[in-house]
């Protein structure tokens, strides 16, 4: 298996959409739709600017992975739009997805990611809990952070 990490780039827009619908939806049974998620249809206009991006995980040229960090300002950002098809979790893609981010936060100079989760993602805790993100409170988010409806179990992760 020989997956690529690179920034998103528009031909790839409707496997991007396929894929984390497709996951929230199908595997999570969640009662969400591509129009209730305008950052989607914008990726480099919502996740692209300031110190963001938006990172694919290609398998060839299939799109088998997603992950977004969105400059939030005062040096923080949120990690969003981290999906990986199931048939690749475990296998090396999540982890790839991750330092990805992680390194382009560090040579951005951001000190503070935070993410917000829902608790159905449970393996997606255990991931995040693995690679240093330390659960917080909803009044320790920063007041810049994009809090979604379905988001209950929140994280930080403070960049060295």
């Amino acid at each position: 298996m020989s997956i690529v990490i690179q920034s998103f780039q528009q031909p790839y827009q409707d496997q991007v959409i396929s894929l984390i619908c497709g996951i929230q939806r199908g595997e999570y049974l969640m009662d969400i739709t591509p129009e209730q998620q305008p950052d989607l249809k914008d990726i480099p206009n919502f996740y692209q600017t300031g110190r963001g991006n938006f990172w694919i995980a290609l398998d060839k040229t299939k799109v088998i992975g997603t992950i977004a960090l969105k400059d939030i300002g005062n040096g923080d950002s949120a990690l969003r739009k981290m999906f990986v098809a199931k048939e690749y979790r475990g296998k090396g893609p999540s982890k790839a997805l991750l330092d990805t981010l992680l390194g382009h936060a560090k040579k951005e100079g951001i000190t503070s990611i935070y993410l917000g989760t829902t608790a159905l993602f449970v393996p997606a805790q255990f991931f995040y809990k693995k690679n240093g993100f330390i659960e917080i409170s909803p009044e320790n988010l920063p007041k810049s952070f994009p809090r979604m409806a379905v988001d209950s179990k929140f994280y930080k992760f403070s960049v060295q």
